[in-house]
């Protein structure tokens, strides 16, 4: 066991002899020290794991000494023990990023505590963490093969993402036994939707909530009790992301949460188009060929979003007004929280937010990005720094501040790939990686869900042989040619289209100002 450093500052140091010994049998070294200058030099000579700072003491008092100490050791945990149970003594303290704080008399088992906490909570942290989820395993694999309903597979997803985080904050190595859990997961989740995803397509009574019924199931309904709607698109947003930023924003809102199903492919084109239209892809390019947009089309392929808006308005003969705004950057960001008053007098404000897809793209193309984002718990942290840095930190707050119902929601998740799949297409074949369409489509059938018959799916079909694959897990799609090269080049990035509970299980979540 290793031995660790304390410092312990008073000017009554002589009666504390029994804690000190009480400490010392528990296996730590105790330095001891009667005055704030004493402790400053010590400080200067002496790396301490922790210090114990009597308030008041002669000479300079406990709070002088805490702030010089704080030059010297500003990473060391200093826990202030005192008489005084003054109100501002303890503000003054706790504002000066005391670890902990004492009221005289101590017992040793007090002082014990606090060392525990300070000391060494990390280490039983993960000794708590890895040996509660080494209990779960088996209950969540038992879960995993259970799984029959949808309902099933999101509770599935949360427990898997409740414990990649929890694993992850705790900085267990148990984190590979969940990633292989979350694989075989992802491979039950890929036969629940082989099995079932055409039937609910087709209208069957038991569908899920799907990417056309967002306005139908959330928008709405919220419009028709009177409330006035914000609803936020985060493009490519998963779910264990909104568990990050979440934390951020639950002491302003209340929160009701809730995971709905992207549909395939689960790519802007067609899922977020799905959202705005309230129509699958098919209907939008029938009755709306001017705002649909084809594979091969260099064309924008989310350009059309607020006419899209206005034909679902109109289709269900709604007469509610709203705006709509993408939001690419800051500057926009800052713009929007600007115009914030002038947009009251709206019935729904829909703003897409599309900074972590231009993540994804970015970590594809830059490796200075990839080394940034190497892993899920590096995508979430660069995903909550750009929250807390960003003006959609403030416009969250704005929207705390006022009378809105927030619908916070996405198109599509993402996934990160490291299998790669071969397949053979003609030059007329989409880049897509998770899924493919086209007529001259070679592949392993058994390694993909196939659609041969586009408009079952209600997907648009160009032409009259035009085949779907996706890929299943954290497959992709490489092309003989240069084999090699593409596979080392795509491998462990973040890609969509495909079929996982990352893409498909994504967040709907509603926010009331806690105000009200």
């Amino acid at each position: 066991m290793a031995t660790y450093k304390l410092l312990w500052v008073d000017d009554e140091i002589e009666l504390l002899k029994a804690h000190i010994l009480f400490l010392e049998k528990k296996g730590y070294e105790v330095d001891t020290v009667t005055n704030g200058y004493d402790a400053l030099e010590q400080c200067a000579q002496t790396a301490y794991d922790l210090i114990l700072l009597d308030e008041n003491m002669p000479g300079i008092n406990g709070l002088e000494t805490l702030a010089r100490i704080k030059e010297v050791l500003p990473t060391v945990p200093v826990v202030m023990v005192t008489k005084s149970e003054e109100e501002n003594i303890m503000d003054q303290a706790i504002g000066s990023k005391i670890a902990d704080y004492l009221i005289k008399p101590v017992n040793p088992t007090q002082i014990f505590l606090t060392l525990k906490k300070n000391i060494h909570q990390k280490e039983i942290m993960t000794e708590v963490t890895q040996s509660d989820y080494q209990q779960e395993f088996g209950k969540i694999g038992m879960q995993i093969g259970d799984a029959r309903s949808f309902d099933d597979w999101k509770e599935v997803y949360r427990r898997l993402t409740y414990w990649e985080q929890e694993l992850v904050a705790a900085d267990s190595q148990m984190t590979e036994m969940l990633a292989m859990q979350r694989q075989e997961a992802n491979l039950g989740f890929g036969k629940f939707i082989r099995k079932n995803y055409m039937r609910w397509i087709d209208g069957d009574e038991d569908r899920p909530i799907m990417s056309p019924d967002i306005f139908k199931s959330a928008v709405f309904p919220a419009l028709n009790r009177g409330e006035k709607v914000f609803l936020l698109v985060i493009d490519n947003f998963r779910f264990d992301q909104w568990r990050t930023l979440q934390t951020e924003i639950a002491d302003q809102f209340q929160i009701e949460e809730d995971l709905y199903m992207s549909i395939l492919p689960t790519a802007t084109q067609y899922a977020r188009n799905a959202i705005f239209s309230g129509l699958m892809p098919n209907l939008i390019a029938k009755m709306f060929p001017e705002l649909w947009v084809d594979e091969d089309s260099e064309e924008g392929k989310n350009l059309n979003e607020a006419p899209l808006i206005k034909t679902q308005f109109d289709r269900y003969r709604r007469r509610n007004t709203f705006t709509y705004h993408k939001i690419n950057d800051s500057q926009a960001a800052e713009k929007l929280v600007q115009q914030l008053p002038s947009l009251q007098g709206y019935d729904l404000n829909v703003v897409v937010l599309n900074f972590i897809d231009m993540l994804s793209h970015a970590r594809t193309e830059s490796r200075m990005v990839r080394e940034l984002a190497n892993n899920e718990a590096a995508y979430r942290s660069i995903t909550l720094s750009w929250f807390r840095h960003s003006p959609v930190k403030e416009l969250f707050r704005a929207l705390a501040a006022s009378d809105y119902t927030i619908i916070l929601t996405t198109d599509h998740g993402s996934i990160r790939c490291g299998n790669p799949i071969k397949v053979i297409g003609d030059r007329n074949t989409n880049t897509n990686l998770r899924y493919k369409l086209g007529k001259n489509l070679s592949y392993n059938p058994k390694e993909v869900f196939e659609i041969r018959e586009p408009l079952k799916a209600k997907l648009p079909a160009p032409n009259l042989s035009t085949a779907y694959i996706f890929a299943y897990g954290d497959s992709f799609f490489a092309y003989p040619n240069n084999y090699n090269y593409y596979v080392t080049y795509y491998r462990n990035t973040f890609q969509h289209g495909g079929i996982s509970m990352e893409e498909m299980l994504v967040p709907l979540i509603t926010l009331k100002p806690k105000r009200r």
